[in-house]
């Protein structure tokens, strides 16, 4: 009866084993598919991250382009009255 009960006892300790193992395999599966899901995320956060940069940098650059356009504008018209005042004195003499 010792040796049967024995036994039982070795064979219950044989399946929870290998039962825990096989399931061990599926949580380290898991975990590395975690581990690398979360390992994408970083890496698309930090892509997006310095893509907003550069479109930051981008509309500060476009900020300043246009405020040297408009100066150049002002600057054109300016040279343009100087002209026409020009002229006009020039053909009233």
């Amino acid at each position: 009866m010792k040796k049967l009960a024995s036994c039982i006892a070795i064979l219950s300790a044989s399946v929870f084993i290998a039962a825990c193992s096989g399931n061990q395999a599926k949580i380290d599966a898991a975990t590395q598919k975690a581990q690398s899901d979360q390992q994408r995320a970083e890496a698309a956060a930090t892509a997006a991250q310095t893509a907003s940069q550069n479109a930051m940098a981008a509309s500060q650059k476009a900020d300043q382009e246009a405020a040297s356009a408009q100066d150049s504008v002002r600057r054109a018209n300016d040279a343009v009255a100087r002209l026409e005042a020009a002229f006009s004195t020039s053909v009233t003499k």
